[in-house]
């Protein structure tokens, strides 16, 4: 099979070569054409060099395509795999800091909440973008596969704006679908779930086991495990007030709900600092942060260490490479896929951008009948899809008032902040963001007007509840395995350990 694949971001050494060793695990896709684009010159450099070491050490003779010219990574591509950040480190760090001015504190801040909302105002532009690009110069019958968050906004802005079929992937599902499995010691491969709700709210509605519902016994198997009782209390306590666990993090999901992140005070009484995705104030930016810090330095000693290994056993579960393997071959997969809901899920709105089963093969991306989920969360989903819409639409069409009440309709901002509060820190965000937000011109040179005037809001000095500091290099170095896993990894939450007490 020869066809031809294009990596947008891929400077992102975590998601690109690993998606490029799943791949190419694949037998049949040993003639594929391989192109990576990036905006940054040295990081695509430094990436295509170890994925173009990876290809030859497997014996392959795919010479992959590198250039900052994006039209041209995307002629005639099949599918395309999207990665990016836009704004990089520099704007993910005003997603966090500046709302913790104001009391906002977020352990991610890249899918909804204050940082969420702006990372999507400024990927939805881009990603328009890469969509005329893509409707321009792509294969007719071409895929966009978006890694990037938010997930459901920009997927949502994809498929209504953009012109091009998207589908968004996440790996949340499976995490839980371990956790599920170890909390009634099984093996992963011994429990079937159905899985449906909106990206990383997505909630695991039915457990079985040979024939066997385990879904009512949840709350007590979590409870009665010595681990997870500290690491995901969040999530247990919506567990056990809801009805059903949900897929994402305890630091994810505590900053998409109103109720454990509002009072500093008792931010720690819910979290745990044995790993960042259990909660740290900003735990996500600073390990990405470390990564590529990590990976600058390190990179000589990256290209002399063992190539990956293109083998079906090392193949990832990302879902990427196994939609596009059922498209293919015809071989089905099963997986969770975010897709606009058109009646999957009956009470959540059909143009939301919902997360549940789906099967991929010859015929197709298929997504069956879900039906109602459970009242509760389907509450849940319905506030941040809500907000997901409001930050759609303000993006797409640079509407300063939606964007707005986006941020007074979301859930953790709303808990905290005052109407006041929220329209001077959007102000303050708008102008910091200035440099990736090319739609909302007229807005930011009246928030800068409005901030130089004086008489604002007070604002505080204040870290966070739970804030650690980056690694330097020299730091780094005492763990080598552990920082080269951080920067290694696309799932950099993949390993998680509790605090011991």
């Amino acid at each position: 099979m020869s066809f031809k694949v294009a990596f947008i971001g891929a400077g992102s050494i975590g998601f690109t070569r690993g998606l490029l060793r799943d791949l190419l695990a694949v037998s049949e896709f040993h003639d594929i054409q391989v192109a990576f684009t990036d905006i940054n010159q040295h990081n695509l450099d430094m990436v295509t060099e170890l994925c173009q070491r990876d290809i030859r050490e497997n014996g392959l003779k795919i010479e992959i395509q590198a250039t900052t010219d994006r039209r041209a990574a995307l002629k005639d591509a099949k599918y395309v795999l999207c990665t990016i950040r836009v704004g990089g480190l520099e704007a993910f760090a005003t997603d966090v800091d500046i709302p913790l001015k104001y009391g906002v504190d977020q352990c991610v801040g890249d899918t909804l909440c204050a940082g969420g909302i702006m990372y999507g105002q400024r990927g939805i532009s881009e990603m328009l973008r890469i969509c005329q690009d893509i409707r321009e110069v792509a294969a007719p019958d071409v895929l966009l596969l978006n890694y990037a968050n938010p997930m459901a906004m920009l997927t949502w802005a994809c498929n209504k704006y953009g012109g091009v079929r998207t589908i968004g992937l996440c790996h949340g599902v499976q995490h839980g679908h371990q956790q599920i499995a170890e909390v009634y010691g099984l093996e992963k491969k011994e429990v079937d779930i159905i899985c449906a709700g909106i990206n990383h709210q997505t909630w695991y509605v039915q457990i079985r086991h040979n024939g066997q519902d385990l879904t009512g016994g949840l709350l007590e198997a979590f409870e009665n495990h010595p681990e997870f009782t500290r690491t995901e209390k969040v999530r247990i306590d919506m567990l056990r007030r809801f009805g059903y666990y949900s897929t994402e993090s305890n630091g994810h999901l505590s900053e998409y709900v109103p109720w454990y992140r509002k009072r500093a005070s008792e931010i720690q009484d819910w979290i745990d600092m044995g790993s960042w995705i259990n909660g740290e104030t900003g735990g996500y930016l600073r390990v990405c942060t470390e990564g590529r810090n990590w990976f600058e330095t390190e990179f000589p000693n990256w290209m002399k260490d063992k190539a990956f290994v293109y083998e079906a056993e090392k193949r990832s579960e990302e879902h990427g490479s196994y939609i596009i393997e059922g498209l293919e071959t015809g071989r089905v997969y099963r997986g969770h896929f975010n897709l606009v809901n058109n009646g999957v899920i009956s009470n959540l709105p059909d143009d939301a951008i919902i997360e549940a089963p789906g099967y991929a093969d010859r015929n197709g991306i298929s997504m069956p009948h879900v039906g109602d989920l459970p009242l509760g969360p389907a509450a849940v989903c319905n506030v941040s899809i809500s907000v997901q819409r409001l930050a759609v639409e303000a993006a797409v069409h640079g509407d300063e008032k939606l964007l707005r009440q986006a941020f007074m309709m979301d859930p953790l901002v709303g808990a905290v902040c005052n109407p006041n509060e929220i329209w001077q820190m959007v102000d303050e965000m708008l102008v910091a963001q200035e440099s990736w937000l090319p739609q909302y011109g007229t807005a930011i040179a009246e928030a800068k007007q409005r901030l130089a005037a004086g008489n604002l809001v007070p604002t505080r000095s204040y870290e966070g509840a739970a804030r650690l500091k980056v690694k330097t290099v020299e730091e780094m170095q005492q763990d080598r395995e552990a920082a080269n896993k951080n920067a290694g990894e696309a799932d950099k939450g993949k390993d998680r350990a509790a605090v011991n007490s």
